[in-house]
């Protein structure tokens, strides 16, 4: 029997993303892309692509310096290729794992972005409330500050998730793990009047699931969730670079500088490793600095 090829190998590491890691699809969309791109210089600079020679990798990377390619991205890229040879060493594939020996570039510290104060409070009033779609997204962008969800679990929220009663929704994220979110008292009443006043009237099907649908009754992506919000910032003169994440960083970055403990954030934004939320708390240092220096008489 052939061994399988380089090819087949990446096919079966994709496969173990999605059976056994639960991957989401972007993330498998994205491995595939990364992979397919190091298969490609592979062949066409006649190495190896799973050879035990590191040396090949840096050849690599440094092909993609060469072609000026942003450090991030070639990190990412690195990542994938890593996460390869990771997943092969483990399964008796390869018996040595050269992407061990090979550091990733460095990258600069870069901190979340946050939506301007003037801008959020615009936003949040910006849909009106005499259509179902501006009830719609009044409760989308209400609850991104809320909660902090990422716009896939939002778009993702079924009817079953949502309990006003206690005012609370519940999640699904990464790795299809689920996290119950409170709700304050506008985002309850944003949410109720939406069910109550606007869902019905953009016509879902019977079983139609989803909390938030589009003017066809179905379920709104992640992509309209977007397009919505990018509506809205045009309508209010708010420069571009605005984005659902933002509100996620916001949300993190104004509880944590209200007095929130790190670990409770975490747990509300979903992440697995706690040096994740730990990058919010720069943002609040800087804040204390730029306070300190503006009211200390000796600064």
């Amino acid at each position: 029997m052939n061994a399988p090829s380089a090819g087949e190998l990446v096919d079966r590491f994709l496969q173990h993303l999605v059976s056994e890691r639960n991957a989401s699809p972007q993330t498998v969309r994205a491995y595939s892309s990364d992979l397919a791109r190091y298969l490609e210089w592979a062949e066409r600079s006649g190495a190896d692509p799973l050879g035990a020679d590191p040396r090949i990798l840096r050849r690599y990377l440094a092909e993609l310096d060469r072609a000026k390619y942003a450090r991030s991205t070639i990190a990412r890229r690195l990542s994938a290729v890593r996460s390869l040879f990771a997943y092969l060493n483990r399964e008796g594939t390869i018996a040595y794992d050269p992407a061990s020996v090979v550091a990733s570039p460095k990258l600069p510290a870069r901190l979340p972005r946050l939506v301007p104060t003037d801008v959020l409070s615009a936003l949040l009033d910006a849909p009106g409330t005499e259509t179902p779609s501006d009830l719609r997204d009044r409760t989308i962008l209400e609850l991104l500050y809320a909660t902090g969800a990422r716009v896939s679990e939002l778009a993702s929220l079924d009817m079953g998730d949502v309990d006003l009663t206690v005012g609370q929704i519940r999640v699904t994220g990464k790795g299809d793990k689920q996290r119950i979110l409170p709700l304050h008292r506008e985002a309850v009443s944003r949410l109720g009047r939406y069910l109550n006043e606007g869902r019905s009237e953009l016509h879902p099907s019977g079983t139609e699931r989803a909390v938030f649908l589009n003017r066809a009754g179905t379920r709104l992506t992640d992509g309209g969730v977007r397009r919505m919000l990018r509506r809205h910032l045009d309508a209010v003169g708010a420069a571009s670079g605005v984005t659902p994440h933002t509100f996620r960083h916001t949300f993190a970055t104004h509880l944590l500088e209200a007095g929130a403990d790190l670990r409770t954030v975490q747990d509300l934004l979903g992440h697995v490793a706690l040096s994740t939320t730990q990058l919010y708390t720069h943002l609040g240092v800087q804040r204390l600095q730029r306070v300190h220096g503006d009211a200390h008489p000796r600064a």
